[in-house]
């Protein structure tokens, strides 16, 4: 980090943020996040402007050789580094068993270091962490997409809980099954209950498999299936 910052240096280190947050913000706004582009290249910012000040700062003329310790330069950034972490958890949803926003706040956490690279001088490392997240962001999410995964689906059904529901006969397709709640009828001349199942199977695809529509096809007692995706 030069002693000594030119307007020059300053604007350059201000540009490539705003480029490397516009790289990320982008995708975030296509996959539809609320913390899109603008606030991609507003913390990327704040995190440059921090550095930036820290830098015009470091000057010792007129001070003593132990201005680097007292004037402690470095809670600019650590502070940048704090608050985004408070952003970052506010991102991060939970619905019941569904947990959303991970990967949109890990981008903010990358961000503000990127930005806080890029407003120290450390241009080359700047560079390369936007390549590395850009690449991440788009060209791992189709790999990842790839990889076979588990997937999740609510199977309800009305039926007589005394009776047995074939919900093993999923079991051939590599599909799992657990009871997750029954629910009674208020009338109590009727025997049936609500029961809903979580059903777990492993795939790269995002949709049933052949077996558990053609089960859900041949039995009546079965009201709906709903796919359950865990967004990134």
């Amino acid at each position: 980090m030069p002693l000594h910052l030119s307007w020059q240096d300053v604007a350059l280190r201000l540009a490539l943020t705003v480029i490397a947050a516009g790289l990320i913000g982008v995708n975030r706004s296509i996959r539809g996040r609320a913390a899109g582009l603008r606030t991609m290249v507003l913390i990327g910012l704040a995190s440059a402007v921090a550095m930036i000040q820290a830098n015009l700062l470091l000057p010792l003329a007129g001070k003593t050789g132990a201005s680097f310790a007292v004037m402690d330069l470095m809670r600019l950034p650590l502070g940048i580094l704090t608050g985004v972490g408070f952003i970052g958890g506010g991102v991060i949803l939970k619905r019941g068993d569904l947990v959303t926003g991970v990967t949109t706040a890990a981008a903010l956490w990358l961000m503000s270091v990127i930005g806080l690279c890029f407003g120290g001088g450390q241009l080359g490392l700047g560079i390369a962490a936007t390549a590395l997240a850009a690449a991440t962001l788009w060209i791992m999410k189709d790999l990842e997409n790839r990889l076979p995964r588990e997937q999740r689906a609510v199977l309800t059904v009305i039926a007589d809980p005394r009776s047995s529901t074939d919900i093993g006969a999923l079991a051939p397709s590599g599909c799992r099954a657990r009871l997750i709640k029954q629910t009674r009828f208020a009338d109590a001349n009727d025997p049936r209950a609500k029961i809903e199942y979580e059903i777990l199977w492993r795939s790269s695809q995002n949709h049933y498999p052949d077996e558990l529509l053609h089960l859900f096809a041949q039995t009546t007692c079965m009201i709906s299936l709903e796919l359950v995706r865990e967004p990134d």
